[in-house]
């Protein structure tokens, strides 16, 4: 089964970008690992709390079919993250698919992925990825290649579904 790596931010990550993507995921039959700084409980936004079963420096990338940023205000700690950007970076010239919604496109842009790409990001950002060189589309969900964007909570399902359908269709950059 393809495995899945979604990682969130220790604290005050968005809820619904979480479950309502993983619950997506699983649903269209991929496996889900939740990773974050370090291993342990996590809490979101609203309340909801999940365990990280593994840090994001322990994360080998051959494991994965998929990477997710989750959003949220947590998110900031993987703006400036040189793991966070390293990951994205192997996952992406691996060919795996190489996601992230709300604020979290931030990453993407800073690590330097989203130039000349197609994305999205929860509006307050908008500025932000394109001083990075993002083609920003103000979408709900923005797929370009294996790149894929949501905007925020409200395009969590529509986000994880679009996941799914890269995964069963085997896209690569």
């Amino acid at each position: 089964m393809d495995k899945v790596l979604l990682i969130i931010a220790p604290q005050v990550f968005r809820d619904e970008e979480l479950f309502e993507t993983r619950e997506e995921l699983e649903k269209a039959g991929f496996e889900t690992v939740i990773a974050s700084t370090a291993k342990g409980t996590c809490t979101g936004k609203l309340g909801g709390q999940v365990e990280a079963v593994i840090s994001i420096e322990e994360v080998r990338p051959s494991d994965y079919q998929a990477l997710v940023f989750v959003g949220g205000m947590g998110s900031q700690v993987y703006f400036e993250h040189p793991a966070a950007h390293d990951l994205a970076w192997e996952m992406y010239a691996d060919g795996k698919i190489v996601s992230a919604i709300c604020a979290a496109p931030v990453i993407l842009a800073k690590a330097g992925l989203l130039k000349d790409r197609k994305a999205t990001v929860y509006p307050d950002h908008e500025y932000t990825l394109k001083q990075y060189g993002a083609l920003y589309t103000g979408e709900a969900v923005t797929v370009d290649g294996n790149i894929i964007t949501g905007n925020g909570a409200e395009s969590s399902r529509a986000f994880g579904q679009a996941i799914a359908q890269c995964l069963r269709q085997g896209v690569m950059s």
